[in-house]
């Protein structure tokens, strides 16, 4: 399966909720998107309730199937709970602590900094979206590119404090990756027991 880079509303409807973001249209459609997506109602089941679970997991973070499945069986090697290792796991992806460092305005325009070598981890560029950040890395971006208008539009005001495990340096324009997140930190609106519910069975 390949990354969607289809319409994001129609997938943000689907789960109900705006998972890339702000989205004013769908704040004016908020149904599931399809002819009959005000009006037909009907029960999902377990596995359904599960399956959805980990979808809007996946479309969250932009990762794909095999990724997923990979960082699932990592986390299970782990100590701790399961779940909530998944999504520190996740969280610990350099394109998701640039788009938390307010770096980028959304995942997918992170991946696109990274990927396009953007950014720098202790100094030395790195263009994998997927790599795992260590407690005390820092992550900035690249010196001929500071001056973006991309990367500067979306670090206008915003809120740097937001994230106690990550710490932003307005002189260096880096971040360093403190912690690993506790799951009190993440804000992100998935039920990872259902996700370790669907893989157990």
């Amino acid at each position: 399966m390949a990354r969607y880079t289809g319409p994001k509303t129609r997938i943000a409807r689907k789960f109900g909720e705006p998972i890339f973001g702000p989205d004013k249209s769908q704040a004016r459609r908020n149904y599931a998107p399809g002819q009959h997506g005000n009006t037909r109602k009907h029960k999902v089941s377990e596995y359904g309730t599960q399956l959805r679970e980990k979808q809007k997991a996946k479309y969250t973070y932009g990762v794909l199937e095999k990724q997923f499945r990979n960082l699932f069986e990592k986390a299970q090697t782990k100590k701790g709970v399961t779940g909530e290792i998944l999504l520190q796991l996740l969280e610990s992806r350099l394109d998701n602590v640039v788009y938390r460092l307010g770096i980028a305005p959304t995942r997918p325009a992170a991946r696109q900094l990274v990927l396009h070598r953007h950014i720098v981890v202790d100094g030395e560029v790195v263009n994998i979206p997927s790599y795992s950040l260590k407690q005390g890395q820092i992550v900035g971006v690249r010196e001929r590119d500071k001056s973006m208008v991309v990367i500067a539009d979306a670090l206008s005001g915003f809120n740097h404090s937001k994230y106690p495990w990550i710490e932003w340096d307005e002189n260096t324009m880096a971040g360093k990756f403190l912690h690993t997140p506790e799951r009190a930190d993440i804000p992100e609106n998935i039920k990872e027991q259902l996700i370790v519910e669907l893989y157990s069975k």
